[in-house]
């Protein structure tokens, strides 16, 4: 177990998916000095811009496709540009409003498999693309595809604020198969109905709106461990995570599941008085939800299978994006 151990290690922190928002840190703080002009809320980290408005919030975010994935898998880029854009929205509590894109490709049919993939995510999510800029002389060998969602929330889920004690929630839809050749990923979408989708996603403003939780992410290409690595680092915690209470496909080694990006996946900080509602909540909506372990007032994030303990992430020395809460902060 301790070679294996080891290997999970090792796997996590070389993870394209992790070592790629490394740069982030660097952007935000240089980016930092605009906050002074708007009314938004402070930003550790969060999946979208929180922006106080009415009785709740505007939510507003932003992603971008990998361009290998654009080439190889056009249609399939398209429907996740949609997919994680409103995973954004819902994993801080929220539901959408309306998207808009800025696709850069110069040909014609790779341009058009594009197009048709976020118009089947849209239609699957129910979410209208309001408007948008092409590029239409792009290279066909380097396209580019972003989306803007707005979101509202009645109440909020943030990414900083799991605190020492609660309970770290994994909560994921083992009904799927393997996704994307250009990505590590789990599609635990294609073969569901619209219905089946948004009855699952609404777990998550209903979280928010009962209270049940202050703290969530969605699964992003950093992986299981790797988003509640980042949750931590951005909640200025540390984290205790047991292997073998992460539910894992029969079909899948678990140092791969452990890597996949979730077409449905989220991580939540939750206190222990409120976790059995929140399971109960995934699970009436047939989504597997377990503890996999607990926040800590450390800054090392361990992994723990069997006997063994092995350090992830130490983030009195290291950083993933470098994004932490000031200690006090709200």
């Amino acid at each position: 177990m301790a070679d294996e151990l080891r290997r999970i290690v090792d796997r996590v922190r070389a993870c394209p998916g992790v070592l790629r928002k490394r740069p982030v840190g660097d952007v935000v703080r240089t980016l930092a000095c605009t906050q002074e002009y708007g009314k938004q809320l402070p930003n550790y980290g969060d999946d979208a811009a929180v922006i106080p408005w009415g009785e709740g919030y505007l939510l507003l975010a932003a992603d971008g496709m990998m361009v290998e994935l654009l080439r190889n898998e056009p249609y399939a880029a398209g429907k996740a540009a949609v997919m994680v854009t409103v995973n954004d929205v819902y994993s801080m509590g929220g539901r959408p409003l309306g998207l808009v894109n800025v696709l850069a490709s110069g040909d014609s049919e790779q341009r058009a498999r594009i197009v048709e993939g976020i118009a089947k995510g849209c239609r699957k999510l129910r979410v209208p693309m309001l408007g948008g800029h092409l590029h239409p002389d792009a290279p066909s060998d380097h396209p580019a595809l972003s989306i803007a969602i707005l979101g509202y929330a009645r109440n909020l889920l943030r990414s900083h604020l799991a605190e020492e004690g609660d309970d770290l929630v994994l909560a994921v839809d083992l009904e799927g198969r393997p996704g994307c050749r250009s990505v590590v990923s789990w599609d635990a979408n294609s073969m569901k109905s619209t219905e089946q989708l948004l009855l699952r996603l609404e777990a998550l403003p209903l979280v928010a709106e009962g209270g049940l939780a202050c703290a969530a992410k969605d699964v992003s290409n950093a992986g299981i461990l790797g988003t509640a690595a980042i949750m931590m680092e951005n909640s200025a915690r540390g984290a205790e995570i047991r292997l073998e209470a992460i539910p894992v496909p029969e079909e899948l080694d678990p140092a791969d599941w452990f890597l996949c990006f979730q077409s449905f996946g989220f991580v939540l900080a939750v206190s222990p008085a409120r976790t059995r509602e929140v399971i109960e909540l995934f699970k009436g909506r047939k989504v597997e939800a377990r503890i996999m372990g607990r926040v800590t007032d450390s800054r090392q994030v361990s992994l723990i299978g069997g006997s063994r303990r092995e350090i992830l992430f130490d983030f009195e020395r290291e950083s993933i994006t470098g994004i932490s809460r000031p200690r006090g902060a709200w």
